[in-house]
């Protein structure tokens, strides 16, 4: 793998680690799920608007209004895609809500064909079903029968399509322009829209433990700057495709931090799912690898 290859390939390894740890530190807090969305992008983007101000703000008369609708719309995409997924938290437990959201290659795949013409080989068809496949091995032994627990699993897949829909409407833009510059725009939209769900809504933002505002900073710091920042980074050289595989990860990492941060069981089924999902990813990135290089002995 060379440089142009092994950079964005490492930021994705570590943005995967980084959203890791969202669903603990949403479990840790006391505050409703929208508010948590609220202050968690709220927080992301008084961080990257020093960046913004310094270095991407003349760029910003470079967007086209296209560039502008993709963006908003991304964001508005984000901001849902968090009420739902931390609503869900409240419903079911870690692993299976954080399963189902990561289940973004069932929407990915159509939605690049559609987008982008991408065409997806068997091998990382049958690779990606793979990693799917373990992620329902680790939610058979947790998913509980009952009408509160499927609204939570609702919440959660519908979820996933507003990340993997979210994915999709940036990738066009952040190829044209700079990370510091669409994520501003993205995460300024998305704090707006919370924002406005929350008073409209009449969530209270105030009142809540010291504790629950150092979890809200943490989730920007973390799995935002450090996690959707860094795939954001990586749409310039790498597909939504192999992002949406690649975060099949997060449910082994979740699950690893609830076992030791919220004291969730492991269980045999998660252990052996989680495998399944590594082996899947692995077989999906490696094919992707070599799609790319033979593109590029063809290119030479």
């Amino acid at each position: 793998m060379n440089k142009s290859t092994f950079y964005p390939y490492l930021a994705l390894a570590i943005g995967v680690a980084a959203v890791s740890t969202s669903a603990i530190f949403v479990k840790l807090t006391s505050a409703p799920a929208p508010v948590i969305a609220f202050y968690r992008l709220f927080f992301s983007t008084l961080i990257v608007l020093p960046l913004f101000l310094a270095k991407s703000l003349p760029h910003i008369k470079t967007l086209t209004k296209k560039d502008w609708s993709y963006s908003i719309l991304a964001g508005i995409l984000l901001a849902f895609h968090f009420i739902l997924w931390f609503e869900s938290l409240n419903y079911t437990s870690v692993a299976s809500s954080v399963v189902l959201v990561t289940l973004q290659p069932l929407f990915a795949f159509i939605g690049t064909y559609f987008f982008f013409k991408e065409r997806v080989s068997a091998r990382a068809i049958i690779s990606a079903m793979l990693a799917i496949a373990g992620s329902v091995v680790i939610s058979w032994g947790d998913f509980r029968i009952s009408g509160l627990a499927l609204f939570g699993d609702f919440l959660a897949l519908a979820a996933c399509a507003m990340v993997t829909a979210y994915l999709l409407f940036g990738q066009g833009v952040r190829k044209r322009h700079t990370l510091t510059l669409y994520t501003f725009i993205v995460y300024a939209v998305s704090s707006v829209t919370l924002f406005l769900y929350c008073v409209l809504l009449s969530y209270p933002l105030t009142g809540f433990q010291k504790q629950d505002w150092l979890y809200f900073l943490l989730l920007a710091i973390v799995p935002t700057l450090l996690g959707h920042s860094l795939f954001n980074w990586s749409l310039k050289w790498i597909s939504t495709n192999v992002i949406s595989v690649a975060i099949l990860f997060e449910p082994v990492g979740s699950i690893i931090l609830a076992y030791y941060f919220l004291e969730e069981t492991v269980i045999l089924t998660q252990l052996i799912g989680g495998g399944i999902i590594i082996i899947g990813v692995m077989l999906f990135l490696f094919e992707k690898k070599d799609v790319a290089e033979i593109s590029s002995e063809q290119a030479l």
